[in-house]
């Protein structure tokens, strides 16, 4: 990610996933000596482990609670006009699957999922009050799960459920004998959809790219990092459309639109892991890296 974006010293960049820091102190460490990072999340823990592993940078270092979602108004509020490099690695951190916070059915917790603790909506509130249909429609969506019907409606007659457990336990029911042929627990994709919609994180994508194109200077680029196919969908989309002059249907006979092409694609394919990684970190295995240049 560092070497994609090529910041040089003294270049001003913004993380909008600060999550454990680890981007945010390979990029810091990058544009050294004064160039400025603005490090965003949603989790106000993960702000706090970030202040203190960035706290060597000093005020280089301008950390923020707030979702990407609203990357322009908080850049420049906090005098990040533009940008020579942003940075999103799409997800959850490895500190967020702690069981208090309900986002893994590994070891059993509240129902929760929420990025930011503050916010109105667990999942707990959509898996007790939804109606079926709605909870089939997000399972399939967002979960990408053809047998979302069926778990919805075993959701349902389960109500009311409070804890990971009960809802993965729930699940594994309704799929009955149909788990055995899954590489991965039957709850996983439910467990998915459920997190998605209660922190709307592809909405809070699809806002934040637009805003991110606006902050780049020329030659600024982005690079965003996803871990399932809806995500790198809409940014393989985003940077398809905004490589282009025209975005008119292929049967107007002339240009309408007046569209013009604000990026240059660095990453015709995504970046993946190579099996090394993959050994040294297991999680890194559905990871996708896509980088988009600014133009002039």
């Amino acid at each position: 990610m560092v070497a994609g974006l090529t910041l040089g010293p003294n270049a001003d960049c913004i993380d909008g996933t600060l999550g454990g820091a680890g981007h945010a102190e390979a990029l810091l460490e990058s544009t050294g000596p004064n160039g400025r990072l603005l490090g965003l999340d949603l989790d106000p823990a993960a702000v706090d482990r970030a202040r203190n592993r960035l706290s060597r940078f000093s005020d280089r270092a301008v950390l923020v609670q707030g979702s990407f979602r609203d990357i322009g108004a908080l850049a420049k509020g906090h005098g990040f006009n533009t940008a020579q490099g942003v940075v999103l690695d799409l997800g959850i951190s490895s500190y967020q699957l702690a069981p208090e916070r309900g986002f893994s059915f590994l070891a059993d917790g509240p129902l929760d999922m929420r990025l930011d603790p503050g916010s109105e909506t667990t999942a707990a509130d959509i898996v007790n009050t939804w109606p079926a249909e709605a909870l089939a429609d997000i399972i399939y969506r967002y979960g990408e799960e053809s047998r979302s019907r069926r778990i919805a409606r075993a959701i349902v007659a389960a109500r009311p459920l409070d804890s990971t457990a009960e809802l993965a336990a729930v699940v594994a029911r309704a799929l009955g004998g149909q788990r055995s042929t899954q590489r991965i627990h039957p709850a996983t994709r439910v467990f998915q959809a459920l997190r998605i919609e209660v922190n709307d994180e592809l909405g809070a994508l699809e806002a934040a790219l637009p805003q991110i194109v606006h902050l780049l200077g020329p030659g600024g680029r982005f690079a965003i990092i996803s871990f399932h196919s809806l995500e790198d969908r809409i940014v393989k989309r985003f940077v398809q459309q905004e490589s282009r002059d025209c975005i008119c249907p292929p049967n107007l006979p002339t240009c309408m639109c007046e569209h013009r092409a604000t990026l240059r694609t660095l990453t015709r394919k995504p970046i993946q892991p190579s099996e090394a990684e993959i050994g040294r970190n297991p999680r890194s295995r559905s990871a996708r890296l896509r980088i988009a240049e600014r133009l002039p």
